[in-house]
């Protein structure tokens, strides 16, 4: 039976996987799939368009850094991601201090806010790119000031769009999450991804 490491080097045979990001937390995400990949950080301005829709907006910046890449010699399927968190009809950014996160959160509590994360993948070898937007909606607790304030103190939650980690203590500040994917909420929608490489020919299965 061949090991780990036979499998991927049958799986990369013709092409690389790039992960357009150097997000540790992308990273981590891409990893239960078991494939070899490097990480390359994009070059591409992040900034809004005027009236641009927060799934317009995604979709365009993942296609965006996956085409922006400075990459090495040989064919290469690059992953494109990127997410926005929209409470009360805006896009949240991140808090990056703990008055922010505890003022996000506090508008969060008791409400339903979604995360739109757009996904591509582009093939070097024929320039196609495939581009889709996947959606996750999280319902939030009526939470005390005592609670937010201890959340944000323990889990230090400053350059987390919405001011939570789903993957640690977050999980206590919801009621209920609704989406396709948890991975989706953490910036990776794993179940496209897998779909996006099968249509360029590339089994995760073999």
């Amino acid at each position: 039976m061949p090991n780990n490491l036979n499998i991927e080097l049958e799986f990369m045979n013709e092409y690389q996987i790039v992960l357009a990001s150097t997000s540790p937390y992308r990273a981590e995400i891409l990893r239960k799939l078991s494939v070899s990949f490097i990480q390359v950080s994009p070059d591409f301005d992040e900034t809004a368009l005027d009236n641009e829709l927060p799934e317009q907006l995604v979709a365009r910046l993942a296609e965006g850094k996956a085409k922006s890449c400075s990459l090495p010699d040989g064919q290469h399927l690059v992953i494109g991601s990127d997410q926005v968190c929209v409470v009360n009809g805006r896009i949240a950014g991140k808090p990056h201090t703990k008055a922010g996160a505890i003022q996000q959160l506090t508008e969060q509590s008791g409400q339903t806010i979604t995360f739109y994360t757009g996904l591509a993948l582009y093939n070097t070898k024929n320039s196609r790119t495939q581009v889709i937007v996947d959606t996750f909606n999280v319902h939030f607790k009526t939470l005390s000031e005592t609670q937010i304030k201890r959340y944000v103190e323990i889990e230090q939650p400053l350059n987390c769009a919405g001011s939570f980690k789903s993957e640690g203590l977050g999980i206590a500040l919801f009621r209920a999450l609704e989406g396709k994917d948890p991975n989706t909420l953490i910036g990776l929608p794993l179940i496209e991804l897998i779909d996006l490489l099968e249509n360029e020919g590339v089994s995760v299965l073999g």
